[in-house]
């Protein structure tokens, strides 16, 4: 990975907009509350960032700073250059809309938009995979999850062909066969796994619904509805924490599945995207990169990257005429990590030791 180089302000050319109340931009544009900047902002968390605005227009009787829904300042009958200095320290990381508005005594309001991204200060410590032992895994089992509760394993398998495939089961890690299984008919498309308590949370792909089964059993019990694509999941002990595919990690309420709190992942270099399967190990959330022989260790606090676990050691060995890295598994009383995939014949548990300089 290459060396990152740290600027105070990095500027990135995102779209930029000015936006009016029944008024075209071009006859507003001159004389409305603008940004003196025209590109959109990024910038390292903890950074304090300047930012100033030039009022064309003596009529305007207020101007209103925005950043997302949060007011920030409010200038009465503003002139000439404005200034304000936004502390990153005080936000969490990933990309808001900063928003300057303009208001005259026709009632009218124009504004003016920039994206700011806060980027993290921490650059993660680079890792390496080296296996340890292996065991057998049902290379017809298309991985979504993987989880133990005490010494049981359970594995969530998807359905990629529409057969109806779908399956929360327990398996035996040192003989790979299932135990026991729960199926789900055809259009389910099982994702992500997580044991909280009693209950089994799954997830589903674009089925909008998270499955809750009782754990002795595998009998259903519940369904919640939520929006949007289901990815990964893992928990916290008191919160169920999922993943969409995006940089987006989401805080769960377990006895109704509202949201709680987001959180978005990022290094310093922006956004890690396409999180997907999640685990939650000694207080870090670990999760793996869509199509990627990649971990990421994520501070559930804040979204920040703190470690890269490069695992192309594991899926050469494992993805044999299989798919792609897939499955996180930590045993909480051994300290043992296992990893599998999507159609691998194997599970593996693993170390991770620091990447040596060259």
């Amino acid at each position: 990975m290459n060396k990152v180089f740290y600027f105070s302000i990095i500027l990135f050319l995102f779209f930029t907009s000015c936006d009016t109340n029944d008024v075209e931009l071009d006859n507003t544009a001159s004389f409305i509350a603008k940004f003196s900047f025209e590109k959109n902002l990024a910038t390292t968390f903890g950074q304090s960032i300047p930012l100033t605005f030039e009022v064309k227009n003596k009529q305007i009787q207020k101007i209103e700073l925005y950043l997302q829904d949060s007011l920030l300042e409010t200038w009465k009958n503003p002139k000439g250059k404005l200034n304000y200095i936004l502390d990153t320290k005080n936000y969490t990381l990933g990309s808001y809309q900063l928003q300057l508005k303009s208001y005259f005594a026709s009632d009218e309001s124009f504004y003016d938009t920039r994206l700011l991204r806060i980027l993290s200060d921490v650059q993660p410590i680079e890792l390496n995979a080296n296996i340890l032992n292996i065991y057998p895994h049902n290379e017809t089992h298309f991985t979504q999850g993987l989880e133990f509760d005490g010494d049981n394993l359970y594995e969530s398998i998807g359905d990629p062909n529409d057969t109806g495939a779908s399956k929360l089961m327990l398996v035996d890690l040192k003989s790979g066969k299932v135990i026991k299984e729960m199926g789900q008919e055809r259009p389910i498309f099982a994702e992500g796994l997580t044991i909280l308590g009693d209950k089994i949370f799954q997830l589903t792909y674009k089925n909008q619904k998270c499955l809750v089964y009782d754990k002795n059993s595998l009998q259903l019990l519940n369904e919640f509805v939520y929006s949007g694509e289901g990815w990964g999941l893992c928990n916290d002990g008191k919160y169920i924490i999922m993943s969409n595919g995006t940089e987006y990690l989401t805080f769960r309420d377990p006895s109704t599945f509202q949201i709680v709190k987001t959180i978005q992942v990022y290094d310093p270099l922006g956004p890690r995207i396409q999180l997907n399967e999640l685990e939650y190990i000694e207080g870090k959330i670990w999760a793996n990169i869509w199509m990627l022989d990649l971990l990421l260790e994520i501070d559930p606090i804040n979204g920040k990257v703190l470690k890269e676990m490069n695992c192309n050691t594991v899926s050469s060995k494992g993805k044999g005429s299989g798919d792609v890295l897939n499955g996180i598994a930590f045993h909480q009383k051994t300290k043992h990590i296992y990893l599998t995939g999507k159609y691998w014949k194997n599970i593996f548990q693993v170390k991770f030791e620091e990447k040596k300089s060259l």
